[in-house]
């Protein structure tokens, strides 16, 4: 698909660059270093779209004619933040907590162009069945999941193996909900 102005991911994340390609859209990838520090107050259900905005801001000096794509994903279960863990036994710990339970997860998406920014963000919910010491065991050390918000991957092992069902879709879970980011790009398709 041809865009009007060139697109720019702003992601390091193979997974949405993946998404973004086979979406059909052309992008190059350009990562700004940025915090992911949101305020205190912020409420839960914003926290995903205030970071996507955020990453995106960090291209306003340089945003020319572009369109810069920026996402984040959180992953929530009794209004606490899931984040990336920090090592093997943060990862079992998450897991722990998801287990035998359900759970949102919450990707924020920010398109930025000379016209302003957009953000959104999309929820879905992901139920896991109960999760032995072994089946997390055995993911943490063939996955090493330490680069997932919640300690894991959908698409992964885990996810094949212990989700029993999800509400909504099943790419905002992965990191980027493709049908939302392109009702954001339609307006500039050629």
């Amino acid at each position: 698909m041809q865009l009007s102005r060139p697109l720019v991911l702003a992601s390091n994340s193979p997974r949405r660059q993946q998404l973004l390609r086979e979406a059909g859209f052309d992008f190059r990838v350009d990562v700004r270093p940025t915090d992911e520090l949101f305020p205190a107050d912020l409420p839960v259900a914003e926290v995903a779209a205030y970071l996507a905005h955020h990453k995106a801001e960090q291209f306003r000096p340089d945003l020319a004619d572009q369109l810069i794509l920026c996402a984040d994903t959180i992953v929530v279960v009794d209004n606490d933040i899931l984040n990336k863990p920090a090592d093997a036994d943060e990862a079992a710990r998450m897991l722990r907590q998801l287990s035998g339970r359900a759970h949102q997860v919450m990707t924020g998406v920010c398109l930025l162009s000379s016209e302003g920014p957009v953000t959104l963000t999309d929820v879905a919910t992901v139920v896991f069945r109960d999760l032995t010491e072994n089946m997390i065991a055995y993911y943490i050390d063939h996955y090493r999941p330490f680069d997932k918000a919640g300690a894991y991957g959908v698409q992964e092992w885990i996810g094949m193996v212990g989700i029993e069902r999800i509400e909504g879709s099943f790419y905002t879970i992965m990191g980027l909900p493709v049908h939302r980011v392109y009702d954001l790009l339609k307006p500039y398709l050629r």
